[in-house]
């Protein structure tokens, strides 16, 4: 899947990813500025930018009232840069930020969640969540406090339960699960350098967790604090040895087939 279109389209993208940085600030700060609460603010957000065409893959933000959830901003510039580079997905080149009550949610198939703090839906967002992932969406649900502990951890795993009864433990994902060969082979969850230089809960995760729904995977949490693994600059990821953003790419690889 080795994008083959040629060096100016990718040159074009680049370009136009240099507002993506602050895309994922600029997109919620025009959503306040609407003044409007609910399901409004994301979709003026998203009217704020070009309208993505209906084959472009969108890097959607989940927004929530309780928590961080516009942490770690250069997440969404890094993934679009990978996906152009390793695949012939095209990609809108601006995240769009959305709640989870949004009648627009289940325009995405793909939906970033991160923070440290309180995670806490209301109902309707619960509805909205197990609406999206029943749809075939997948939340990819990113604990940047990286331990299983903690008060993101915590709140997180009671908010699945709430938004899927009797279906919403977090169960771990099998090693042999395709998000692990969509595109890119791996054996297990990428590690971060979070967790070998020891912080958080001092321990390496060597799994991550989701829930099912209808065969899919629908629910993927990480408790490997991969939101600031890839909270760099795109222009920078040409230095390093190794590009550790190809488990986000293989996530966005199988949340598209």
């Amino acid at each position: 899947m080795r994008n083959d279109r040629g060096a100016t389209t990718r040159r074009d993208f680049l370009s136009a990813l240099g507002a993506v940085a602050g895309a994922a600030i600029a997109a919620p700060l025009l959503a306040q500025g609407a003044g409007q609460t609910g399901s409004a603010r994301p979709q003026d957000a998203k009217k704020s930018a070009a309208t993505p065409r209906p084959s472009e893959f969108v890097f959607a933000r989940l927004r929530y009232d309780s928590g961080d959830w516009d942490y770690n901003p250069k997440v969404a510039g890094n993934i679009l840069d990978g996906v152009l580079q390793y695949t012939t997905i095209p990609v809108h080149e601006q995240e769009v930020v959305i709640s989870a009550d949004s009648t627009e949610i289940d325009a995405f198939p793909f939906l970033f969640m991160t923070g440290h703090k309180l995670v806490r839906f209301s109902e309707r967002e619960r509805k909205g969540l197990a609406r999206f992932v029943n749809n075939g969406g997948l939340l990819f649900s990113d604990d940047c406090n990286h331990d299983i502990n903690g008060l993101y951890a915590k709140s997180f795993e009671a908010e699945m339960q709430r938004a899927f009864p009797g279906t919403g433990t977090l169960a771990k994902v099998a090693k042999g699960h395709p998000i692990y060969r969509s595109l890119f082979q791996f054996d297990g969850p990428p590690r971060t350098t979070h967790e070998i230089n020891g912080w958080g809960d001092n321990i390496i995760h060597d799994y991550v967790r989701g829930i099912e729904r209808r065969g899919r995977l629908g629910v993927v949490y990480t408790n490997q604090d991969y939101g600031c693994e890839w909270d760099y600059s795109w222009r920078n990821k040409r230095f390093r040895t190794k590009d550790n953003t190809k488990f986000g790419v293989n996530l966005v690889v199988y949340a598209m087939s």
